[in-house]
């Protein structure tokens, strides 16, 4: 086994926690809570890209996380996004490091793919022979998608030269990583023009998180996301657009995803306990919650929601 990350104890204070596992136990970090096209948005003029701009700490990578489980010194991503580079960065600042190793290692134990929209996927480009050269990453993705990247380039390069190897799930089906630690797929409708869409429900010793960045509706999903928050200690769910009219110009029936107040109107009457568990993230540089003193911002905390925050990490 590769193992390319280790756990400094000493931790960032400013890290969230469940509180539910001790430091030496698995962990999620999350590496970005942006929608594809990141915070500030290319050649985007809007109030949060300036805001982003010209204050860094306003900025956000896109939407991804990285489970840790620092007993055996190893790590798994979840979605590659074209802001790779600097997200292996941000894991080292917060206590995530590269342990020294010759060659090329691989920079993960693993890769679990979403789905083939360009926020998800694209920064396995950087493990190619023009960035990083890896050595072999395993790549989890459904047949679906392990069909697209081997038939089309630059992605067939990629598998071709073994920099990944792709390994095919069934959805429903639980992949063991550790004895207690486990990733199960679940399918998710979205737009799938090159691949389907699916979440993570991940299991640790003590604790579950869900990572469901993209939906097109609940009510479209064939499992009950109520029954997902109760069986999940955290759930990093779709929290795009904060409201249905908030791109001008745009017809946003094409881009479908449940609003933030959708969500919030469905889950209200949920007990509080799980409400809690909600975070939204995956937000789009046109929703307000991207600045967490906004008064839409303000109103999700106080209705028992949260937000996801880069940097944030929750024990297993």
């Amino acid at each position: 086994m590769r193992v390319l990350f280790v756990l400094l104890l000493a931790f960032a204070a400013s890290c969230q926690s469940s509180g539910l596992a001790p430091a030496t136990g698995p962990f999620v970090l999350v590496l970005g809570t942006a929608q594809d096209g990141g915070l500030p948005q290319i050649a985007c003029d809007c109030s949060h890209c300036r805001a982003a701009r010209s204050d860094s700490s306003r900025a956000r990578f896109v939407t991804s996380i990285l489970l840790v489980d620092p007993r055996t010194n190893s790590c798994w991503l979840f979605d590659a996004t074209p802001d790779l580079p600097r997200q292996i960065q941000l894991a080292r600042n917060l206590g995530v490091s590269r342990a020294a190793s010759p060659g090329r290692p691989a920079l993960f134990e693993g890769i679990f793919l979403t789905h083939a929209h360009m926020g998800h996927y694209t920064g396995l480009l950087h493990l190619g022979r023009e960035a990083y050269g890896s050595e072999p990453t395993p790549v989890h993705l459904s047949p679906r998608f392990a069909e697209f990247l081997r038939g089309n380039g630059p992605w067939d390069q990629l598998v071709s030269e073994q920099r990944i190897i792709l390994q095919e799930f069934e959805f429903g089906t639980e992949i063991a990583l550790a004895p207690d630690l486990s990733v199960t797929a679940l399918a998710v409708p979205h737009r799938d023009e090159y691949s389907d869409t699916c979440a993570f429900r991940i299991e640790g010793p003590s604790a579950s998180l869900l990572y469901l960045p993209d939906i097109d509706k609940w009510e479209l999903w064939e499992h009950s996301i109520e029954a997902e928050l109760a069986r999940s200690t955290v759930a990093l769910v779709d929290g795009t657009f904060y409201s249905g009219d908030e791109l001008s110009g745009r017809d946003m029936s094409s881009i479908p995803h449940p609003s933030v107040c959708e969500s919030m109107q469905r889950f209200e009457d949920l007990p509080a306990q799980l409400r809690e568990r909600v975070f939204f993230t995956h937000l789009n540089h046109s929703n307000p919650l991207v600045d967490p003193a906004s008064p839409a911002a303000v109103r999700v905390w106080a209705l028992g929601f949260k937000l996801a925050r880069q940097g944030a990490r929750f024990g297993l």
